[in-house]
């Protein structure tokens, strides 16, 4: 058999919020935060719906956001942050990740067993993905790298290309130019629920509108793209 006729390693991605979980761990973890006494309810509320009504219309500025969804955070610092991350995981996470109850779960550890290498590609800071990704064995996480100051602690800026829209393109490229490839070498597939990912999708192998919201089951439909309906979204 001649090397070019061998198969090509299956590199699977997934997006996390609406795609792996039936939250957005992103506007949830701000919830948390005002739950626990880190912000103002009403003001932040008020300013988180508008974000994420934003975000669903992709009409989202991320660095905006980032500097909102962090505020919390540089206030109370690394230690503070970290415990309430732990709080939040065991509190809200953990419970969403049964691959029982799951069938994205599921799918995800299936592609796993098979040997696929598995990559969490999500527009959330990698404060708030770090966890969940380890929660669900995924190695590989290319998220919103969030930028670090003198004293070590968040700043409140991106580092780097945010992994947003056509940023997921830029950064999942750059994962891949580190190992010495590029996606011709790999036989790609996508999991996304947004319409926001649909530059990712159009450049994978494979794209799948999972749990989709309405522009993106029109576009999936008219393209012939596969619909998976795993849970109802929340």
């Amino acid at each position: 058999m001649s090397l070019s006729s061998q198969p090509k390693p299956k590199l699977t991605l997934f997006d996390l919020d609406h795609t792996l979980l039936p939250i957005d761990s992103d506007y949830t973890w701000g919830v948390f935060t005002t739950d626990i006494g880190w912000t103002d309810p009403v003001a932040f509320q008020h300013k988180n719906d508008e974000f994420y009504a934003h975000y669903k219309a992709g009409t989202l500025d991320i660095n905006d956001y980032v500097r909102f969804a962090t505020d919390a955070i540089r206030e109370r610092g690394a230690t503070e942050s970290i415990a309430a991350h732990a709080q939040y995981m065991s509190t809200v996470i953990e419970k969403e990740l049964n691959p029982e109850s799951n069938q994205a779960i599921a799918l995800l550890k299936a592609h796993q067993a098979a040997g696929d290498t598995v990559v969490i590609v999500t527009a959330t800071n990698d404060f708030v993905t770090g966890p969940i990704a380890q929660a669900l064995g995924v190695t590989e996480l290319i998220a919103v790298e969030l930028e670090t100051g003198d004293n070590g602690w968040i700043t409140g800026r991106i580092a780097g290309v945010p992994s947003a829209r056509e940023g997921k393109v830029t950064r999942v490229n750059q994962w891949l130019a580190a190992r010495q490839l590029t996606l011709a070498d790999v036989e790609s597939r996508f999991y996304t629920d947004s319409v926001n990912d649909l530059t990712l999708l159009e450049a994978v192998d494979f794209p799948v509108a999972t749990n989709p919201d309405d522009r993106l089951r029109a576009i999936a439909v008219a393209r012939g793209w596969p619909i998976l309906d795993l849970f109802t979204k929340r």
